[in-house]
C-alpha cells in the first residue's frame, strides 16, 4: 500500500485511512493509495469501504505544489471515477474541512457523513481555478444548480449541517468519525446510483443569462467566477460523460493562466509573509488585556476588534465625555455584529463586559500592550506614551498606530525601548485585514513575534515593515498619487485616470478614492513634508487649492467631483477641470492626450519602482510583502497577485520603458530601483 494510504480490514468492513499531513492533500501517492484501496476493498469482497483521515482534517484540497508541472498519473478524476464504479459502496466520514478535492472525493462516493461543524467547500474560483476532479459536475446533481453556482462562484464554505439541509449529506454526527461511519453501515441503506448517472433538477431559461451578469458585475475583473458558471452549467445541460472531460480541460487550461498564478501567489505568499527572517527566534509574549488611546473611530474599530479576538480592553480618552462617546463606538460596532449575525447575543454581552472606557490612565495600570490611535500629532502621540509609560508595566509592550511618523521620535524619552513597535492598522480597523507591524531598531524579537501574534488573532494579514515616511503602503500611496498628479497636469482628467484603474481592476480610482476619505488627510501629509521636499522636484498644488477652497471630498459634497445629497457617485465638475487647465497653462505646459492604457503602465511604474526601492532599502524583506500591503490595505486586485507579482508577469522592460517615460516627463521627480535602471 501506499505510505499515506493505509487499508484495514475490519470484518467485512474496508477502512481506508488517509494521512498526508498538514491537510491531507491529494497529491500522487494519495491517489495511488486510493485507487489500490479500491482493489483491495473489492478483492475481499467488502460490505463497504470507509474513506477517513488522520489529523485535524479531511482532505482539504489538492496538492497545489504539483500545479506548473505535467500532470502525473494517476489523474484524480479517474481514481474518483474508480471509487463511484466500485462494486464496494463507499462511506465518507468526513471531519475539519472537506475542500476542493476533498469535497469531490466526498460526492464520489456512494454515502457521505459529517461530523458536527465539518466546513465543506470549493475554494478553486479564489485560486483562479475551476475544479479538475468532477467537482463542478457532480455539485449540481447533488445539491441543485442554484445552489452549486452560489458556492463554485463564490468559494464560500458551508457547515455540515447546512450541506445536510441541501441534501447533500446522509448523517451529521458527534464523536469520532470511524465509529460514526461503522455505525451507519452496519444498517447500510442501498445506495443510489452514483452523483455521474443522475441529472440536476432544472432551472428557469434566462438563470445563467441574469448569473452571468450579476457575477461579472461582481468579479471586477476576476475570470474564474465566470468560468465556474460556464462549468456549473455544461453539469445542467450536458451528461457527465461531456461536462467532466470539458471541466478537466478547462481546469489545466487556466493552471497556466496569470489570474491563477496570480492568485497562487497570493496564496502561498499569506504563508510566508508572516515568518520574515528578522522575527526569527522571537516568541510572543502573553496578551490578556490591551489598551486603546483614542475612542475614534480608528481607535473604536481597533478596540473591537481585539475585543472580538478575546482580549480585555481599556479604552482611554481625554475626558469622561468623549470616553463615553468611544464606548458607545465600540457598542455600535457590537450592535452591528448582532445585526449581521456575525455575534451572539451572549457574545455580545461578554464583549461589553470585557470593555472599559475610562479618562485615567489608570485604568491600563494592568495592560500588556498599548495601541495609541489619536490625532496624526507628534506631540500629541509623544505626550500619549509619556503618560502610558508612567502608568504602565517597564516590560509592557508600547505600540502607535502612526501613518506617517518616525516612530522612534514618538517614543523618544521611554525606558525600555526593547518593548517599542509600530501596529499601524487600516480603517475601519475591524475590516480591513492590513496590519503593518512596524519594527524599530530596538524593537525585541519576542515583541516583533508578539505583534504578528496579535495579527493572527485579530485574523489579520501582518506584514513587517521597517521605518520610512509612510511606511510600505503611504509610501507607494504618496509615489502613486504623485504621478496621477502630474498625469493631470499633462493632459488627463480626474475621472479619465479614475476609469482608466478602475479598468485595471481597483475598486476606486485615486481621485474618487480621495474624496472617499478626504482630501486633507493627503493635504496635511504634503504640508508636512514640505520641508524637507527637494527644492526642483515637480510640485502640483490642484489638491491644496481644492482644499483652500474648501473642497474636501464627500463630506463637503465636493472636491475632486462634485456630489448630489442622498447619492455618492461623483460627477464632473467643470471648477475642477477649469483648475486644472488654468496650472498647466501656467506652468507652461502643452497638455497632450494619453490612452487609459498609457496611464495604467505609468502609474503601475511608480508604483512597481517605489516598491522595488523599499525592498532595496531593506524596509521591506521581500516582494511577496509589498504585494500583501498592497492587495489587504489598498484594494489592489488580488487576480493581479500585487505590484511586484505584476511586474513579473508583463516582464520588467515594460516597466523600465514606462519609468523611463515617467521620468523624462518630470524631470528631477523620480529615484529609479536598481532593477529600472
Amino acid at each position: 500500500m501506499s505510505s499515506v494510504v493505509s487499508v484495514e480490514l475490519r470484518g467485512d468492513i474496508a477502512l481506508v485511512e488517509i494521512n498526508n499531513p498538514p491537510v491531507n492533500a491529494t497529491g500522487v501517492a494519495v491517489r495511488l493509495g486510493l485507487l489500490e484501496a479500491v482493489a483491495k476493498a473489492e478483492a475481499a469482497n467488502a460490505k463497504a469501504a470507509i474513506v477517513y483521515c488522520a489529523g485535524r482534517t479531511f482532505v482539504a484540497g489538492g496538492d497545489i505544489s504539483e500545479f506548473g508541472k505535467p500532470p502525473q498519473e494517476p489523474h484524480l478524476p479517474d481514481v474518483y471515477q474508480n471509487i463511484e464504479d466500485s462494486s464496494v459502496p463507499w462511506v465518507a466520514a468526513t471531519h475539519g474541512t472537506t475542500l476542493g478535492g476533498g469535497f469531490e472525493l466526498a460526492m464520489a462516493c456512494d454515502f457521505r457523513l459529517a461530523q458536527t461543524g465539518t466546513r465543506f467547500g470549493l475554494p478553486e474560483v479564489n485560486l483562479g481555478l475551476v475544479p479538475g476532479a468532477g467537482g463542478s459536475q457532480r455539485l449540481p446533481r447533488l445539491i441543485g444548480v442554484e445552489a452549486a453556482v452560489e458556492l463554485a462562484t463564490t468559494g464560500q464554505l458551508i457547515d455540515a449541517q447546512q450541506l445536510f439541509d441541501l441534501g447533500g449529506l446522509d448523517l451529521v454526527f458527534e464523536g469520532d468519525p470511524v465509529e460514526a461511519a461503522l455505525e451507519f453501515v452496519a444498517d447500510l441503506p442501498t445506495p443510489l446510483s452514483g452523483l455521474s448517472k443522475r441529472s440536476p433538477a432544472p432551472v428557469a431559461d434566462d438563470f445563467f443569462a441574469s448569473k452571468r451578469a450579476e457575477i461579472t458585475k461582481r468579479a471586477k475583473g476576476q475570470t474564474s467566477p465566470l468560468d465556474n458558471l460556464r462549468a456549473i452549467e455544461w453539469a445542467a445541460t450536458l451528461p457527465f460523460s461531456q461536462g467532466q472531460p470539458k471541466e478537466r480541460a478547462l481546469h489545466l487550461e487556466l493552471r497556466d493562466s496569470a489570474q491563477s498564478k496570480a492568485l497562487r501567489h497570493a496564496f502561498f505568499s499569506e504563508r510566508a509573509v508572516s515568518k520574515p527572517k528578522a522575527m526569527e527566534g522571537g516568541a510572543p509574549l502573553d496578551i490578556t488585556k490591551i489598551a486603546v488611546v483614542g475612542g475614534g473611530l480608528m481607535g473604536a474599530g481597533i478596540a473591537f476588534a481585539c475585543l472580538n479576538a478575546g482580549y480585555d480592553v481599556a479604552l482611554i480618552e481625554r475626558d469622561q465625555d468623549a470616553a463615553n462617546a468611544g464606548r458607545e463606538r465600540v457598542e455600535g460596532l457590537i450592535a452591528g455584529g448582532i445585526k449581521r449575525g456575525k455575534i451572539s447575543q451572549d457574545k455580545a454581552e461578554k464583549l461589553k463586559s470585557s470593555l472599559i472606557a475610562a479618562d485615567d490612565y489608570a485604568a491600563c495600570a494592568d495592560a500588556d500592550l498599548a495601541i495609541e490611535a489619536v490625532f496624526e500629532d507628534l506631540g500629541v502621540k509623544q505626550q500619549v506614551f509619556q503618560s502610558l509609560a508612567s502608568h504602565m508595566r517597564e516590560d509592557a509592550i508600547l505600540a502607535t498606530n502612526t501613518s506617517y511618523i518616525d516612530p522612534t521620535q514618538i517614543f523618544e524619552g521611554i525606558t525600555n525601548p526593547s518593548r517599542f513597535i509600530g501596529l499601524h492598522f487600516f480603517s475601519p480597523a475591524h475590516i480591513m485585514k492590513l496590519l503593518e507591524i512596524v519594527q524599530l531598531p530596538s524593537t525585541s524579537k519576542d515583541v516583533l513575534a508578539t505583534g504578528f501574534d496579535l495579527g493572527k488573532q485579530l485574523r489579520k494579514v501582518g506584514v513587517l515593515s521597517g521605518i520610512c515616511d509612510g511606511f510600505i503602503g503611504n509610501r507607494i500611496l504618496s509615489a502613486y498619487r504623485r504621478q496621477a498628479d502630474y498625469l493631470l497636469m499633462d493632459g488627463c482628467t480626474p475621472k479619465q485616470i479614475d476609469d482608466a484603474m478602475r479598468g485595471f481592476g481597483m475598486p476606486m480610482g485615486p481621485y474618487e478614492l480621495q474624496d472617499l476619505t478626504g482630501l486633507q488627510i493627503s493635504w496635511a501629509n504634503r504640508k508636512r513634508q514640505a520641508p524637507t521636499r527637494a527644492p526642483d522636484e515637480r510640485y502640483v498644488r490642484i489638491g491644496d487649492l481644492l482644499c483652500e477652497a474648501e473642497r474636501f471630498g464627500q463630506r463637503s459634497a465636493k472636491g475632486w467631483y462634485k456630489y448630489v445629497e442622498g447619492d455618492r457617485k461623483p460627477h464632473e465638475d467643470g471648477f475642477v477641470t477649469n483648475l486644472i487647465e488654468q496650472e498647466a497653462k501656467a506652468a507652461g505646459i502643452e497638455r497632450q492626450l494619453f490612452t487609459n492604457q498609457e496611464i495604467v503602465d505609468r502609474l503601475m511604474a511608480v508604483m512597481i519602482n517605489e516598491g522595488a526601492l523599499i525592498v532595496e532599502e531593506g524596509i521591506a524583506e521581500r516582494d511577496l510583502d509589498v504585494d500583501l500591503v498592497k492587495i489587504h490595505g489598498y484594494g489592489f486586485p488580488r487576480w493581479r497577485g500585487g505590484p511586484m507579482h505584476y511586474a513579473s508577469e508583463i516582464g520588467i522592460d515594460r516597466v523600465k520603458a514606462a519609468m523611463t517615460d515617467v521620468a523624462k516627463q518630470s524631470p528631477n521627480s523620480w529615484r529609479l530601483a536598481e532593477r529600472l535602471k
